[in-house]
């Protein structure tokens, strides 16, 4: 699994910490961990509204598996990863909320509060969040006489979002503000990563464009 860190400007301090947990869980498993939001507060600056587009392009041209984001709260950033088509972002505080999304609604993006209750012991609740999110099978139902119903809304509910959005993905892409996209994917580390990985053609002939 491919999976992406992105961390935007009110929060890019803590990336070095953040990073850290998530390869030292995830690369003992065999996936790879992308850094490609903000390393530090003097990085490429990007905010929770970046994050959304980054995270839209990355799944939607399955350069990654997986995002992780967050803002303070975590809400401004699951607001915006949602709004997009492809794109099924839950709400993560603690380690239960990993797992009950993981086997539950078995989306493909997490959004973290790294600001509220990221007190002490705040690594060690980032770290057991990641074993949740990334370790076992997904989708498997919790409990598990409940997983057939589970598996089968959580199917609706994509189905739903993709008939919600009427608009090709690309067309969608281009009604956004093209210097708020133009922002989003001008980050180097975001650049490798969507680049090395992406498997739409017409994607990244996109995103060349807006780079040209």
């Amino acid at each position: 699994m491919k999976i992406a860190l992105m961390m935007e400007n009110s929060q890019a301090a803590k990336n070095a910490a953040v990073l850290n947990e998530l390869k030292t869980v995830v690369e003992p498993m065999g996936h790879t961990a992308y850094n490609v939001g903000m390393s530090d507060e003097q990085d490429h600056h990007l905010t929770y509204i970046h994050l959304g587009i980054m995270a839209s392009l990355l799944l939607n041209a399955r350069a990654v598996d997986f995002v992780v984001a967050g803002c303070g709260t975590g809400q401004g950033a699951l607001m915006s990863l949602n709004i997009h088509p492809g794109v099924v972002c839950g709400y993560c505080l603690d380690p239960s909320d990993a797992f009950l999304f993981n086997q539950i609604n078995n989306g493909n993006a997490l959004s973290l509060a790294f600001a509220k209750g990221y007190g002490w012991g705040a690594e060690l609740n980032v770290r057991y969040i990641f074993e949740k999110a990334f370790t076992g099978e997904r989708g498997q139902g919790y409990p598990l006489e409940r997983a057939e119903p589970q598996q089968r809304n959580a199917g609706i509910l994509n189905e739903v979002k993709a008939a919600v959005v009427k608009e090709g993905y690309l067309d969608a892409m281009r009604a956004i503000d093209q210097e708020l996209v133009k922002t989003a994917v001008g980050g180097a580390r975001f650049q490798a990563c969507f680049f090395e990985n992406c498997q739409v053609p017409e994607i990244a002939a996109y995103v060349r464009s807006l780079l040209d």
